[in-house]
């Protein structure tokens, strides 16, 4: 079902309401197009909440042109073809940005829908707003004008997991790599084989395996036990590192996890004191941002109804710039220029409670901090309504865990 949240006007007259829709021409569409059913929703379901948070923070501030920005949502039930249908239907209802974030797969549908539907409809360009697909080829050979990318990639968490563990003590010098088949998960495999020289560590198996099919991980959870690793990398997420928890802690598994998704509700408390001990490189952590996290936590907590978490703070952050740029971009003609919104959003810059972000213009990813955390029962926030929660590790600028754009992203900019 489409849910659409804007704020309502108060009553007013009809001529009032006439001039007043002289002055203003219709209100800016934000689409969302996310996994809000089925097996993969709770992660759709924490996207969401971010946007909703910074939607709402942005119209009660005046929105954009003197009115409040609309949230369309769309359920696209956790597969590309019914993203490319909710797509095609947010289009129709005007929406001029999407967001979207669970899954590298939905992305990279999107981002080639987004594509052809811009070369077929000049003029009437949508801009993709990616706050989690972090398959490098969205920033790479399908790189795109229209296209941003609000999240890291492979190499990025890969790079800032790899030298906070190492410095820790914590990796050891065998590697088990397990993840998801497909672009995300392969990229995550040859990013833990690529760090494998800067962390002198051997790689001593490697497992790609279906997505969202697997009901037991006891068999997986066998065969690392059997391969003699000291660390575990995966890029798992939703209930394939959810149901991999629970059975790394039915077998008591001793090997240690570098993750990018440990923080994901529910993990902790699958894992049960396994969990300690075991590491992930996310967007925020409050306990390492001091006041500022202290004070977004807060409110974050008052409007949502439960601490930031996961990706919900990248997805803030993400929102935060796009609405930075939308107030840097004059209507024309009452209307909203995506073509001059997406210039203002490329030379986008924002402090967030982990320091600053900015895009890059040239492939469109996002330069953002990162925290590697360890799980501990001494971390000031807790996770789970557990006793154990992330205590922050080590913090990366944005600089500090960059990678160079690749090679293969060829922009086409609009004349």
């Amino acid at each position: 079902m489409t849910v659409v949240r804007h704020l309502a006007r108060a009553a007013l007259p009809a001529s009032l309401l006439l001039m007043m829709a002289a002055a203003h021409a219709a209100p800016v569409k934000i689409g969302m197009v996310e996994t809000l059913s089925g097996p993969q929703a709770s992660s759709g379901q924490a996207y969401r909440a971010g946007v909703r948070y910074a939607i709402d923070k942005f119209n009660a501030a005046g929105g954009w042109n003197g009115e409040p920005v609309q949230l369309v949502e769309y359920d696209n039930q956790g597969g590309p073809a019914g993203a490319s249908e909710k797509l095609k239907a947010a289009i129709a209802d005007g929406v001029q940005i999407i967001v979207q974030g669970s899954s590298s797969a939905i992305g990279g549908q999107i981002t080639e829908d987004v594509r052809k539907h811009n070369l077929r409809n000049p003029g009437k360009e949508v801009v993709y707003i990616n706050v989690g697909a972090e398959a490098l080829e969205l920033t790479g050979e399908k790189c795109n004008f229209y296209h941003f990318r609000f999240a890291g990639n492979a190499q990025i968490r890969a790079k800032a997991l790899v030298q906070a563990m190492k410095a820790s003590n914590a990796l050891g010098t065998k590697v088990y790599a397990i993840n998801q088949n497909y672009s995300w998960g392969q990229d995550m495999e040859q990013a833990i084989v690529d760090n494998a020289g800067a962390g002198g560590y051997q790689v001593v198996d490697k497992t790609l395996h279906d997505v969202n099919k697997i009901q037991d991980f006891a068999p997986y959870v066998s065969k690392i036990s059997a391969s003699g690793a000291e660390t575990v990398m995966t890029g798992n997420w939703s209930n394939d590192l959810l149901l991999m928890m629970k059975a790394a802690k039915a077998s008591g598994l001793k090997a240690r996890f570098g993750t990018v998704y440990l923080d994901q509700p529910g993990n902790v408390s699958n894992a049960g004191e396994l969990a300690i001990g075991n590491y992930v490189a996310h967007a925020f952590n409050a306990e390492a941002a001091g006041a500022a996290g202290e004070r977004f936590v807060a409110d974050y907590t008052a409007k949502i109804g439960h601490a930031p978490v996961f990706v919900e703070p990248q997805t803030v952050f993400g929102l935060e710039m796009v609405t930075d740029a939308l107030k840097r971009t004059k209507p024309v003609n009452g209307a909203l220029d995506v073509n001059a919104f997406a210039k203002a959003l490329e030379t986008g810059r924002l402090k967030t409670p982990m320091g600053e972000m900015s895009m890059r213009a040239a492939d469109h990813q996002v330069q953002m901090p990162l925290v590697v955390s360890v799980v501990s029962k001494d971390a000031k926030y807790k996770a789970d309504g557990t006793d154990m929660g992330f205590k922050p590790v080590k913090v990366f600028s944005a600089e500090a865990v960059s990678v160079p754009a690749q090679a293969s992203c060829k922009m086409q900019r609009p004349g």
